[in-house]
């Protein structure tokens, strides 16, 4: 069986014939392996423990607030700081268990961080940035400035 192969040669497109052969072609088995998703699952396990939790922010006229979905954390695993107009929230905990019986001893390990950074607007407050942990959101407020802040509506009557 053969198959009909188009290559460039010098800039011009020639038809080939070329005796398919029982190995595939390096370029073809790459391609074949990511195609079938085997490449990129293979990849995804090395970001295991690397996730990024979704984030929502949102605006009013007196402030941003940042939710975090975080689920199964305590409010002692994350470090929130402030430097240099950089607002960084990080985590990372370990867990290791160790199940033991007559003949056997099983141990495992889990690790598992992340960690987002935010450029904060001149318009921030940084001296008054809160946050709270509850329902495994993690919600950091961020005051806007009072000269930031919107003013409502006001007429000007004519005199």
């Amino acid at each position: 069986m053969s198959t009909l192969v188009t290559m460039p040669r010098n800039g011009n497109n020639v038809s080939t014939r070329r005796e398919s052969s029982s190995l595939p072609s390096f370029s073809s088995w790459v391609d074949n392996l990511f195609e079938s998703g085997m490449g990129t699952g293979f990849l995804s396990n090395f970001n295991t423990g690397m996730t990024l939790p979704a984030v929502n922010i949102k605006e009013n006229a007196d402030e941003f607030n940042l939710e975090i979905a975080v689920p199964g954390m305590k409010k002692s695993d994350f470090n929130i700081d402030v430097d240099n107009k950089i607002l960084s929230i990080s985590s990372e905990t370990k867990e290791e268990k160790e199940h033991k019986e007559e003949n056997y001893t099983r141990r495992e390990f889990g690790y598992s961080s992340f960690k987002r950074t935010f450029t904060l607007p001149e318009t921030i407050e940084s001296d008054k940035i809160s946050a709270k942990y509850q329902d495994g959101i993690l919600t950091v407020h961020l005051p806007k400035k009072e000269e930031a802040k919107e003013k409502p509506a006001k007429r000007i009557t004519i005199s």
